[in-house]
């Protein structure tokens, strides 16, 4: 019987890892002495984890993936007095990131630190009240000059990390945490694999954890794992935006903390296969599994590159609400991802070769 991984245990190591991109090993390897006990796991070559789990049939294959990697920054260069000029790796909006602390994951080991720009003090009336942009700014981690930062171990190229503790809210199904996007994708792939493995599955699926989501423009870790996996099924397991906060109308984000996981209808990169959709769809309201309908048409995800690999692989994206991704802190529900959990068993359970020919071919 396979052993049930405690997710709060699980999403904790995973978001407290470090794992910007091109420096996902230490979430990689979290990810496979998870999945070891439960699947037969290897990497591709630009260091993607895929596990494999032999179901009753070869076919269909299963592809489910979540991202390692989180937003994070690079050292571009030292300057005279010692202060690091950084190129952000990810998406950031400038205003989350001034007085934040960071580590720099250097060869001689990990240096804390923190953003800084110039003082608003010393700024004129007309500029206090603009947005300071990231090429203004800084990381401060304590050195006095170009030598002593370097003598400390730090070079450019080294990757710097967002430091964000991993906290239970007063409400204990809300977690905060950097990295929830995606870790949270990550560690509904491992208890989706535990799920099956203790059961039955008509098919063959492969857990798979992407790597350079964040920055690839050519599809990075998506695509080197599609065509490792051949798959006839794909899923994005990634976060949504949640519109439960202030200043958010539905028009914008409909999702809501711990109503369900998100299935997204539209994003900038795909539209989901709607056959798929409404297999998923069905699935859970017959499994008595809450999900909620949303859209993200400023965004995209890893399912943009496994619907078009081949020939064509009916893809979707499904994965909890999260408020405040890409910044040091977001938010989840818990229930939200058990319920993912829950929905994407139930699917994959259902996708035998029959189904997924008429998935496929209507």
């Amino acid at each position: 019987m396979t052993a049930v991984t405690d997710v709060v245990r699980l999403l904790e190591e995973l978001t407290q890892a470090p794992g910007v991109p091109g420096f996902e090993d230490p979430v990689r390897d979290i990810m496979r002495r998870y999945l070891e006990p439960v699947a037969e796991v290897s990497t591709d070559h630009l260091g993607s984890l895929i596990a494999r789990l032999p179901g009753r049939s070869q076919r269909p294959r299963i592809l489910l993936a979540g991202h390692l990697d989180e937003v994070g920054f690079m050292v571009s260069r030292i300057t005279d007095e010692g202060f690091l000029k950084f190129q952000p790796l990810g998406g950031w909006w400038s205003q989350v990131l001034l007085a934040q602390r960071v580590v720099v994951h250097t060869r001689r080991g990990p240096l804390p630190g923190i953003i800084g720009s110039k003082p608003p003090h010393l700024l004129p009336a007309d500029e206090r009240d603009k947005v300071v942009k990231i090429k203004d700014m800084f990381i401060d981690i304590g050195a006095s000059s170009r030598q002593e930062a370097e003598e400390w171990g730090v070079r450019p190229g080294d990757p710097v990390v967002p430091d964000g503790p991993f906290t239970r809210l007063h409400n204990d199904r809300l977690v905060l945490a950097k990295a929830l996007d995606n870790r949270a994708g990550c560690a509904i792939v491992v208890r989706v694999l535990e799920e099956l493995a203790a059961g039955d599955h008509p098919n063959t699926v492969y857990g798979v954890a992407t790597v350079h989501e964040e920055i690839s423009l050519t599809g990075g870790g998506a695509r080197t794992s599609a065509f490792a996996v051949d798959p006839d099924i794909a899923f994005a397991v990634d976060v949504g935006i949640a519109g439960d906060v202030p200043g958010v109308e539905a028009d914008e984000a409909q999702s809501k903390l711990g109503k369900g996981p998100t299935i997204l209808l539209y994003d900038r990169t795909m539209l989901p296969h709607r056959r798929l959709r409404d297999l998923v769809a069905d699935t859970a309201e017959a499994e008595g599994i809450p999900y909620q309908f949303d859209l993200m048409p400023g965004g995209g995800t890893d399912a943009a590159f496994f619907h078009v690999h081949g020939r064509g692989v009916p893809s979707l994206v499904v994965g909890p609400p999260t408020r405040y991704v890409h910044s040091h802190g977001a938010i989840l529900h818990l229930d939200d991802l058990e319920n993912a959990v829950r929905l994407l068993v139930a699917v994959i359970r259902r996708l035998d070769a029959v189904t997924v020919e008429r998935l496929r071919n209507g």
